[in-house]
């Protein structure tokens, strides 16, 4: 049974939290709370599994109880609550940054019917209740590259025929994502894309975010953009990305069967028909199986592919499925996988 505590200023939407959840057999709701002040009382003695955060309340915010919160249970999974606005979007990165685990588009709760919203947030707590408590490890250098320091990485050989490196993430990834672009250096050699499930409206305040922080040029992916090496794009929520094999970027509405908008699977299976043979994908934390099957395409025709081990995922989702079709080389923690990428950091390259 998966305990947990809502934290929300609407009684329109702790009542909706509760009824939906009520409904679900594997999720015990074991408190609610108004105020942060309100939270940060009571959820030591509800000592729940999840706690689901409003980001914007009055008096102690969202991103205040996270971060006391964490201090009080560092490895705490917290479902973030957005308003869908500029400073809503912020604030909800920032606190991903800090250690919630994921978050929901508040918008949902107004707009999806209730049946759907429990389906929802029933599959969110679930992997986020079964899931490791990791976020302070996987960021600690200590924590991950002494363990990984026996494993198969590859090779300098195999990561000089890259040409273009693509990431997929979506549960738990905004904080890896950061974590690995954090650690490459300026003169990094391949363009970056990154696919990270977003609702529309976040995806651009996080790559602003990742700019802000990071060597490499980081921002939203645009239509008819060509990728050069050091530049980094995030894939727009909302819309398929697409390379074209002079590396320019198309934005497209279809497929429209895909579960996910955009899909991990759809950039990958691009990027090897633009670079066959010369594609890193990297398929980091996340839920489902998004990118499994591109990632065994990038393998098959030749190019480098590595999945994050269960060790370091927020949730270890898509890397497993990935991992089961064989369709990752290299099973390595975040900050292996980090060093990996680091060590490319060699002028000349081409696209």
């Amino acid at each position: 049974m998966i305990r947990v505590f809502v934290v929300d200023d609407s009684p329109f939407v702790r009542k909706a939290l509760r009824r939906v959840l009520a409904s679900d057999r594997e999720i015990q709701v074991v408190g609610e709370a108004a105020t942060g002040e309100e939270a940060l009382a009571r959820i030591p003695d509800a000592d729940p599994h999840v706690v689901t955060l409003d980001v914007e309340m009055q008096g102690l915010s969202g991103l205040d109880v996270l971060r006391q919160l964490l201090l009080w249970r560092p490895g705490l999974r917290v479902l973030m609550l957005s308003a869908h606005t500029h400073e809503g979007a912020s604030a909800t990165l920032e606190a991903l940054a800090a250690g919630a685990a994921d978050f929901i588009d508040k918008r949902s709760l107004n707009l999806m019917d209730l049946d759907r919203l429990g389906r929802e947030l029933g599959e969110r707590l679930r992997a986020l209740g079964g899931g490791r408590d990791t976020h302070q490890a996987r960021l600690r250098p200590e924590g991950g590259l002494r363990r990984a320091a026996a494993l198969p990485v590859p090779g300098d050989a195999e990561l000089a025929k890259i040409r273009l490196c693509v990431i997929g993430a979506s549960t738990g990834g905004p904080a890896a994502v950061q974590a690995l672009l954090e650690g490459l250096p300026a003169e990094f050699p391949v363009p970056v894309v990154i696919v990270q499930h977003m609702p529309p409206g976040f995806t651009r305040p996080f790559a602003n975010r990742l700019d802000g922080l990071c060597r490499l040029e980081v921002a939203e992916a645009e239509d008819g953009q060509r990728l050069e090496p050091g530049i980094v794009v995030v894939a727009p929520a909302g819309i398929h990305l697409k390379l074209s094999p002079s590396l320019v970027v198309t934005l497209s509405p279809e497929p429209a069967s895909t579960r996910h908008v955009p899909s991990v699977d759809v950039v990958f299976r691009s990027a090897v028909k633009a670079r066959p043979g010369a594609v890193l994908g990297v398929l980091l934390t996340g839920m489902g199986d998004d990118g499994a099957e591109g990632l065994s395409l990038i393998r098959a025709q030749g190019g480098v592919t590595i999945a994050e081990s269960q060790e370091s995922c927020a949730v270890y989702g898509m890397p497993r499925a990935a991992v089961e079709r064989g369709a990752a080389q290299y099973v390595l923690p975040l900050l292996e996988i980090r060093r990996v990428l680091g060590g490319m950091g060699v002028a000349g390259r081409g696209t």
